[in-house]
């Protein structure tokens, strides 16, 4: 028996954190939305009782590093299952790139198991197990978009965006999200108006979103990383509405609503950077069908 589960990748629209909490992690308000850029995850059941992890891209952890093998051996462990299951992972979200493939592969794992498994647990009981596994886990399984609070599990579920195109652009470098935390300046930065950001998409108002966007990690990886700022620059200077870095990068996203200008960026930067999509926002949250 076999399921197949869409993975889709999420872009922050404003990430803040507010201070640092006593276990180590950080206290962030997030609001994410999921894109039309997706992994796709099959789940085949096994009569052994082992996880197997099958992808072709060699960066993809084929063992207990993989949030989607953590995933699997979470549920066989709370719910005594004593059958396995193969995984395998086509990837088209770039890996290690702020857009939380690895986080929304476990979420998948988490929706898919749920109905092949026939645990019947809601998607916040899911959302729960998440959490353990990872900060966007929580956040992938519900999809859609949300303002997440805490350490990213606590989610409040928001409408869907004003319909426009994202184009994404990662250069060839991985980012280290410890790393970029660990430099964060908490007292010296400028905070995103999360308000005004949850407004303007509740008003469904496009102008408003791309006002609002913001990411107090974006200085730190910018500095690290000058190919971050000139990707940044570079949708400036095409024409997007709004740029912003998603995640802790080093991924760079710009919005725009019509099509003309969304090929002129996309052709513009796939002529100096590795891997660039454009791509609609999904907006709408998954189901447990």
């Amino acid at each position: 028996m076999k399921l197949l589960v869409k993975a889709p990748a999420k872009i922050n629209l404003s990430l803040d954190v507010l201070h640092k909490r006593p276990d180590g992690y950080h206290e962030v308000e997030m609001i994410m939305t999921t894109i039309d850029l997706a992994d796709r995850v099959e789940l085949t059941l096994l009569e052994e009782d082992t996880i197997h992890i099958l992808s072709q891209n060699r960066y993809v952890p084929d063992d207990q590093r993989n949030l989607a093998y953590q995933a699997a051996q979470l549920l066989k462990e709370r719910f005594q299952i004593k059958k396995g299951v193969e995984i395998t992972i086509e990837k088209t979200i770039p890996v290690a790139a702020g857009l939380a493939g690895g986080s929304s592969d476990a979420a998948a794992t988490l929706r898919g198991l749920n109905k092949l498994w026939d645990l019947g647990l809601s998607m916040e009981e899911l959302a729960e197990l998440g959490s353990e596994i990872g900060s966007d886990v929580s956040f992938c399984v519900h999809g859609g978009t949300a303002l997440a609070r805490g350490r990213g599990e606590k989610i409040t579920p928001l409408p869907a965006p004003p319909t426009c195109w994202v184009i994404l652009a990662k250069p060839f470098i991985g980012v280290s999200t410890a790393e970029v935390y660990r430099r964060l300046d908490l007292n010296g930065m400028q905070h995103p108006d999360i308000k005004q950001m949850v407004k303007a998409i509740e008003d469904n108002d496009y102008q408003k979103v791309c006002q609002n966007v913001g990411n107090v990690l974006e200085d730190v990886t910018l500095n690290l990383y000058p190919e971050v700022a000139l990707i940044k620059d570079q949708m400036k200077r095409f024409g997007a509405d709004a740029v912003l870095m998603s995640g802790s990068g080093p991924t760079v996203f710009g919005i725009v609503q019509h099509d003309s200008r969304m090929h002129r960026i996309y052709n513009g930067l796939r002529g100096f950077c590795d891997q660039v999509f454009a791509v609609r926002m999904l907006g709408e949250p998954h189901s447990l069908d």
